[in-house]
């Protein structure tokens, strides 16, 4: 048996995660709401895979935690699956925060077929985050450069600010700003913001 520890805030969720995997090789120990109290579950060292949510309850990151959990135990194995579409998360996420990473809506397949592979030893990534239609354009129009100076501007940078963070000019921070207003057939900057957040382009909440 593989014990396994499921993490979602979602309760709905993370029933349907735990009823998966029970069906399946898998014995499900814990499971939390919370990526910071698995982590602490994890102590005890005989815990094989942490099915791991990125945003768990009070925000609390589970790429942080996923993290911190595969530096102190290397049997451990973390899969993130998530319905962020944030480009950062999948990054954060093969940068150490989880063995493997895949979205929520690929369906129970797909994430069991991941869960398997990851736990014979491969690291399982999409080769981007899923594309979102943004009004009239998709989310995969803004480029990378464009995706930093947004991400600044969402945080509260000014244009100043994102200028000096990216060593631009203050012109420039505010043509590509304009180029993404203008593709996407919004009204203004702050119609821009509200899609960008309510489609979860961009997190600003994770606490670490």
């Amino acid at each position: 048996m593989i014990n396994t520890i499921v993490v979602e805030d979602n309760v709905y969720i993370q029933k349907h995660f735990m009823n998966l995997l029970d069906a399946a090789r898998f014995r499900v120990v814990d499971s939390f709401r919370d990526a910071f109290e698995a982590e602490e579950a994890c102590r005890g060292g005989n815990i094989d895979l942490v099915l791991m949510d990125v945003q768990t309850y009070r925000n609390h990151s589970g790429l942080a935690a996923g993290k911190r959990i595969r530096q102190k135990y290397r049997r451990t194995k973390v899969v993130i699956v998530t319905s962020l579409i944030d480009p950062a998360i999948l990054e954060q996420a093969k940068q150490g925060a989880a063995d493997s990473l895949w979205y929520k809506d690929h369906g129970d397949d797909e994430i069991m077929d991941v869960i398997e592979r990851t736990l014979n030893g491969e690291r399982i990534f999409p080769d981007s985050s899923p594309r979102v239609e943004m009004k009239e354009m998709f989310s995969s129009d803004i480029t990378p450069r464009q995706m930093e100076i947004l991400r600044r501007f969402v945080y509260g940078m000014t244009y100043e600010e994102i200028a000096e963070n990216l060593k631009l000019t203050k012109r420039g921070v505010r043509w590509n700003l304009d180029q993404i207003v203008e593709k996407g057939g919004f009204q203004n900057k702050h119609e821009l913001l509200a899609v960008v957040i309510e489609n979860r382009l961009i997190v600003t909440t994770l606490e670490e």
